[in-house]
């Protein structure tokens, strides 16, 4: 930060530096604070002092002692750059959903409408390698849930999460997606559209420092964000063993609804879903049943489970040359990735691109066993 900080902007930079120490999350954050009273008092505390204090270990004192005030400041930095914003734990517009959750985050930082996290939300999560049914029941699912009134949150991956965020946003309502890595960083690469989009129109929501790449660990930790920040988490496609059902898992532990979209018994990637649905989970078959939760959102008490339109594409939409080859090149016949990628003459990568890009736009949709056709 330019300049010499206020004592407030001092006192938050610290807050930051320790609260991304590794080791230290809710539990030992709230300790250290009621041992020192502030950020301040943890950082300049002796290494003896600090690992004598229960739940403290060694590790996690050193590791302390290895940052500082100055760390807090150049992640703040960071954040403003970007036009974003730190959220702490406790403070006027953090999410008071995620403060009642097992392991609550002890910081957010955010991108975009922070008026979002007010409102009453629905988590739609579901398969990367999702069928058409998938697509087309999602965006019917979180379009009719955006047209209510409900902030659509789901997590920026592949697959049925961008069919959800696009899907409320078609509505004119608003989305938050939230990120396994730090703000600034698009996950995977060929999202970068859709991280545009949310990121005008919605809200970029995460517990990494501007900047933090994304790793495996990372999206266990996200997941539970996702359901935290819903009254109600609704599962449209899963396999067996799918990564959703870690969401889904959360949202359990946190005491929040689950609900599930029946699929074909002969689907592989609803496998996991109607197993979720013999378990006890409660169905998911019109919007009347989601509006059970959500007395606020008075449109989904109707019943019916019409697909609404899906939205016109404008005249003269701006196609890039690799995403036109790939749109005439595919028909309404599912085509295997190989086979597509050979007769359009690009490579893997970029033709993997065009078909996001495509499928973002509603022209191209995905079949199990990375088989693609158009829409």
């Amino acid at each position: 930060m330019a300049g010499s900080l206020s004592a407030s902007e001092s006192d938050r930079a610290a807050y930051v530096a320790l609260a991304l120490t590794p080791g230290i999350g809710s539990t030992r954050l709230a300790t250290l604070l009621q041992a020192f009273t502030t950020a301040h008092g943890a950082l300049a505390a002796p290494l003896a002092f600090l690992g004598a204090i229960p739940g403290v270990s060694k590790a996690c004192a050193t590791a302390i002692k290895s940052t500082s005030v100055r760390a807090g400041e150049r992640v703040l930095d960071e954040v403003a750059k970007l036009g974003g914003r730190c959220l702490v734990a406790g403070e006027l517009g953090f999410p008071a959903a995620l403060l009642e959750i097992p392991e609550p985050p002890t910081l957010l930082f955010a991108l975009g409408d922070l008026r979002l996290l007010q409102r009453p939300a629905v988590a739609i999560v579901g398969s990367r390698d999702h069928s058409a049914y998938g697509a087309e029941t999602c965006r019917m699912v979180a379009g009719t849930a955006a047209s209510a009134g409900l902030v659509v949150v789901s997590g920026m991956a592949r697959g049925l999460d961008a069919v959800a965020h696009l899907a409320a946003l078609d509505a004119g309502g608003g989305t938050i997606g939230i990120l396994g890595n730090g703000l600034g960083v698009v996950y995977p690469a060929a999202n970068r559209a859709l991280y545009e989009r949310v990121l005008a129109d919605g809200l970029l929501l995460t517990e990494f420092p501007p900047g933090d790449r994304p790793h495996i660990g990372n999206f266990p930790r996200r997941n539970r964000l996702i359901s935290g920040l819903a009254r109600v988490t609704v599962v449209v496609e899963a396999a067996e063993g799918s990564g959703t059902l870690i969401t889904v898992a959360s949202a359990l532990d946190q005491g929040r609804e689950v609900m599930v979209v029946p699929g074909p018994i002969t689907s592989r990637t609803s496998v996991g879903t109607n197993r979720l649905l013999r378990d006890g989970a409660a169905p998911y078959l019109e919007p009347a049943d989601l509006g059970a939760h959500y007395p606020e959102a008075h449109a989904l008490a109707a019943s019916g489970s019409v697909l609404p339109a899906r939205p016109a594409l404008p005249h003269g939409l701006a196609l890039s040359e690799e995403e036109r080859r790939v749109a005439l090149t595919l028909g309404p016949s599912a085509r295997q990735l190989d086979s597509l990628v050979e007769e359009v003459g690009l490579p893997v990568d970029q033709v993997l691109a065009a078909l996001c890009a495509l499928e973002l736009h509603g022209l191209v949709h995905q079949e199990p066993g990375r088989r693609f056709a158009r829409s």
